[in-house]
């Protein structure tokens, strides 16, 4: 039933209708539906699509889908991707058809989201004290009992907080929830020390609008990682769970709740967990990387631990951002009309990786090109030589940072590689 929820839901996207809310959507299209747009296969360059414009690679996309199952399956992790990098029902689908066991959240927002389109399992990342969004959440679980949410507690006040809005809002079932054990002391969130989980384990006990079924946290954020830094934490979260459990903290339970893992450290994740002993009911060991889906051409393409594991396969980057060229004052220097507008640009600037001519088409490296800064809507471009570009070439930009590039662009068009398009992915920000 809930697939079935998901799909009328697709379809109901798909029957929006093309008009200005949408950058770089041809001009002639308003009026149909996204749905006739991508049954006509236009093509990206020459049907009419207006720069800027952001594009996904449909090649690399279902690569990237399929290389992270795979990875998964064989080193026993379920799945439950970050939805907040993307925040595209379209690619919660294509991530549950490749066996994520649901979709991560990190604010009640997302999860709202998550569910007017029928994601029936959620792992919201962070500890929950807004007392609207504790109401909605009671709802949801009274009126779907197969529907599951857990949620992040790290600390007393919270308990009380959920406690005191739970209770208000009459809840009919008790909310799962896990214990974040913060990755340092100048992590993010999470308790700092095992004392402190204990005594966190020991108040939901006390509580009967929370059920403790497991603990978590988030690798990325320890300090100055490196594999050494970031293993030696994840066993601390291991063996927090494995206490727990021996205290009989998860009794009852159907299975235990073990989660970690960002885009940048899911290999040590994996060592780590199968490490994992026996405990008093199967684990459920999480991992919840988002970034994978789009990859990038910065941040994460230097930090993927497939860079790490020869022979388990590679990630590529699926975003290209196309612009024009549409000043060239001086021979050392062009812009182009994208700029932070249209740009991740907060873990890196863009870089230029190909060009393609504004009068035959023909695309070529775009060697002697780089990217000094961006304005609103210019990007600065130093160029080596006179003749690297001129007005009214297209010049492709690969990307930093994919949770800050989907956030841009409401509409993202789904592109072969000859330049067909396919689809177009609605994001919700």
């Amino acid at each position: 039933m809930a697939g079935d929820r998901l799909t009328r839901e697709l379809t109901t996207l798909a029957d929006d209708t093309v008009d200005h809310r949408f950058k770089g959507l041809p001009p002639d299209a308003a009026g149909r539906t996204l749905g006739e747009l991508a049954a006509e296969r236009r093509n990206l360059f020459t049907g009419g699509f207006t720069t800027p414009v952001l594009a996904l690679s449909a090649e690399s996309v279902e690569h990237n889908l399929a290389l992270l199952e795979t990875y998964t399956t064989r080193h026993g992790l379920a799945f439950a991707p970050h939805g907040k990098t993307s925040m595209a029902p379209q690619l919660f689908a294509r991530q549950l058809a490749h066996g994520a066991w649901g979709i991560t959240a990190a604010v009640p927002h997302q999860a709202r989201v998550y569910r007017d389109f029928g994601i029936q399992r959620i792992f919201l990342a962070n500890e929950v004290v807004d007392a609207a969004a504790l109401r909605w959440l009671a709802g949801e679980l009274a009126a779907d009992p197969d529907f599951r949410c857990v949620l992040y507690v790290d600390s007393l006040r919270g308990i009380e907080l959920m406690d005191t809005a739970l209770r208000a809002a009459e809840a009919v079932r008790p909310v799962d929830v896990v214990i974040e054990l913060a990755a340092g002391e100048e992590a993010r969130t999470g308790a700092r020390t095992e004392a402190e989980c204990r005594e966190l384990a020991d108040a939901i006990a006390g509580v009967d609008t929370l059920r403790l079924v497991g603990v978590a946290g988030y690798e990325g954020e320890v300090p100055d990682a490196d594999h050494a830094k970031v293993t030696a934490w994840l066993r601390r979260l291991v063996a927090l769970a494995t206490g727990l459990d021996a205290a009989g903290r998860f009794a009852d339970l159907d299975e235990i709740v073990v989660s970690a893992g960002g885009s940048a450290w899911f290999d040590a994740v994996a060592e780590v967990f199968a490490e994992i002993p026996a405990l008093s009911a199967p684990v459920l060991k999480l991992l919840r990387s988002g970034a994978y889906v789009s990859h990038d051409d910065g941040h994460y393409r230097h930090r993927t631990p497939f860079n790490r594991l020869p022979g388990e396969g590679e990630l590529r980057p699926a975003f290209r951002l196309w612009a024009q060229v549409v000043s060239r004052p001086t021979p050392a220097q062009a812009f182009l009309n994208a700029g932070k507008r249209d740009a991740a640009y907060d873990l890196g600037l863009p870089q230029a990786l190909a060009v393609r001519s504004g009068r035959d088409g023909t695309v070529r490296p775009a060697s002697g090109l780089t990217v000094t800064g961006l304005s609103d809507q210019h990007a600065w471009l130093r160029t080596e030589h006179a003749g690297d570009v001129e007005v009214g070439d297209w010049v492709a930009l690969g990307l930093s940072h994919p949770c800050t590039s989907f956030d841009k662009w409401q509409l993202i068009p789904l592109v072969e590689e000859d330049g067909t398009v396919v689809d177009f992915l609605r994001t919700f920000f």
